[in-house]
């Protein structure tokens, strides 16, 4: 079923040559000795462990799915998944970025981030349950009360227990404030938690010894609204003091979810019957604690798209150099063959090089916002850790709609590539745009993500963190403004830098007479914020190139090839995405409900 290579090499120059990581963190004591080896020895055992375990199980595990005993209440992983997770715990996988102090291996993030994204590539369904791990440590790590942290994040980093998050309910998505789960406090300081959750990933399995649940609740005299939601950490089993599992906690997982891909992911409605749980952080202030959780979550979506664009590319690039189908336009290419490789076409290229800009330009936004995010929690000086913050809180979003939007752009042009074999289950390729479709929803839908940016993290502060970025390709533009070389990359880049600078103040000054112009420009607004980072961190690459691509290494020649084509491409769709959201709310809002 196909391949998966890790891109190591691309991976090795975004983190570099493009970002000089071994420099940045030399400035963060925790990371001092982090150095290039030792990087690379950790992708390279990564890309074989993802190709070698994790790959061969995609397709078989999307045939198979999870099985639920109604009875027993419990789940079955495909064939395979446990087996691979038992192996991803031995080889150390789930301690990589976490705290020495609970048995992590404290490498930083831009590291793991790196090695997620492989994961994705190979397994989306199969990384979902040790990536929400992740996030319960997270937050756990920076809400946990003492006790907490000692009894959960050991085994939380070590990979003996899994964890998720619980938020959705079937009458409530998004609008949190609606949720109606209760917790009753018991006079031993825990809770009796009661309701009904949906759409849980790795909600319920035998892969791990314990599943953690982090549950949003509410307290019997909490206020309405989102200002009454307190979180809450409740175990599949009751740990014992010495850290072993006791008694079974009633959180039972109801039904699995009949969904369009991710079918090896046990996506389960769980319901609890008076489970034990204990407080998390603040009564009342558990939403603020589980950001820490879906911020987390957010990258992480944005990674299972960018490792879907990878191995989608990688395999339509294999069918397109193989399959044969008529003649190129300008002349017979493979003489010796009965037709040329459909590589030859023009727009097959098109669709190959689409997937291929998205992916190089998605591993490199994703792998500054996570230095970005070892910078926010690990340098010594405040002023940087403070710059770094307002960058994550900017870009968050845009890695979340962006790279997702894309995903589903790119694997379904790799899909287009292969013709009707791509519609069929047994080429792989329909399966990476079912699961890729997923990913536009989770964790705030990409529509909520693009009011984040517009309301929130722009219009909100007046355009404060959006102007700290934008000094950034300014900077960069006038740099490199004189030199001959970079101008097919830096005028378009400085011109869409001016435009979104009018087009956020033009929203703004409409936003004051009408809010609904906010909605109405978010989600076009994202894409050409989306675009105009993609486009400095491309020009950024071919700066690199231009000055490498005469040293007889053919990958510079492929980057500077590739980044071409994004400008030449892919970037003119602000134009249009412009004239969107300059258009208004009017349009949108003109007919009565009723007229539709």
């Amino acid at each position: 079923m196909g391949q998966y290579i890790a891109p190591l090499r691309d991976m090795q120059f975004v983190l570099h040559e493009l970002l000089q990581v071994e420099e940045e963190l030399k400035a963060m004591p925790k990371h001092a000795e982090t150095n290039r080896e030792l990087i690379d020895q950790v992708l390279e055992e990564g890309g074989k462990f993802t190709s070698q375990i994790l790959f061969p199980l995609n397709h078989s595990g999307d045939r198979e799915g999870c099985h639920l005993d109604k009875v027993t209440h419990e789940v079955t992983p495909p064939k395979g998944f446990k087996a691979a997770y038992k192996q991803y715990v031995e080889a150390g996988w789930p301690s990589v970025s976490c705290d020495p102090e609970f048995g992590g291996q404290g490498l930083p993030l831009v590291v793991n981030n790196s090695f997620y994204e492989m994961m994705n590539s190979a397994n989306q369904a199969w990384t979902m349950y040790p990536g929400l791990s992740h996030g319960a440590y997270e937050c756990l790590h920076e809400h946990g009360t003492p006790e907490q942290k000692a009894l959960y994040l050991p085994k939380l980093v070590s990979g003996e227990w899994t964890g998720t998050m619980c938020l959705t309910e079937s009458h409530c998505g998004t609008d949190l404030g609606m949720l109606r789960s209760k917790a009753e406090p018991q006079a031993d300081g825990s809770f009796k938690i009661s309701g009904g959750k949906i759409f849980i990933s790795a909600g319920e399995h035998d892969m791990s010894e314990n599943i953690i649940h982090l549950v949003l609740a509410r307290l019997p005299d909490a206020p309405a609204g989102t200002k009454g939601i307190s979180l809450f950490v409740v175990p599949k089993f009751l740990p014992n003091a010495d850290g072993s599992v006791g008694a079974r906690n009633p959180i039972f997982c109801g039904a699995i979810e009949e969904k369009m891909g991710i079918h090896g992911n046990s996506t389960c409605q769980m319901n609890m019957d008076e489970a034990t749980g204990w407080l998390i952080g603040q009564p009342n202030k558990g939403l603020n604690a589980m950001f820490v959780m879906m911020n987390a979550a957010r990258l992480g979506v944005g990674m299972q798209s960018l490792g879907l664009t990878e191995v989608a590319f990688q395999n339509a690039l294999v069918y397109a150099k193989d399959r044969l189908q008529m003649r190129s336009l300008t002349g017979v290419k493979a003489p010796e063959k009965a037709a040329d490789p459909i590589i030859v076409h023009p727009d097959v290229r098109r669709m190959l090089l689409t997937a291929k800009a998205y992916a190089e330009g998605g591993r490199a936004f994703s792998s500054y916002v996570a230095l970005q995010i070892d910078k926010e929690l690990n340098h010594p000086d405040e002023d940087v850790r403070k710059e770094a913050a307002d960058e994550v809180a900017l870009l968050t979003p845009i890695i979340k709609s962006f790279l997702t939007d894309n995903g589903w752009i790119a694997t379904s042009e790799a899909l287009q590539v292969y013709g009707g074999h791509g519609f069929i289950a047994e080429w792989g390729m329909e399966q990476y745009v079912r699961d890729s479709r997923i990913n536009m929803i989770y964790e705030g839908t990409n529509t909520i993500q693009s009011l984040d940016l517009l309301g929130r993290k722009v219009l909100m502060d007046n355009g404060a963190k959006l102007r700290k970025f934008g000094a950034k390709v300014q900077a960069f533009v006038e740099e490199n403004g004189t030199d001959e070389a970079m101008a097919e990359f830096i005028t378009p880049l400085a011109d869409l830098g001016d435009k979104v600078t009018k087009l956020t103040m033009e929203i703004g000054m409409k936003a004051f007479q009408n809010p609904d112009e906010v909605g109405a420009a978010a989600v076009p607004y994202l894409r050409v914020v989306g675009h105009m980072v993609y486009a400095y961190f491309f020009a950024r690459m071919a700066k690199i190139a231009l000055e490498k691509q005469d040293g007889g290494d053919k990958f510079y020649q492929s980057k500077l090839g590739t980044a071409r084509f994004y400008f030449a491409r892919l970037l003119p769709e602000t134009a249009m995405l412009i004239r969107q959201a300059r258009s208004g709310s009017a349009s949108l809002m003109a007919l009565d409900a009723d007229l539709f």
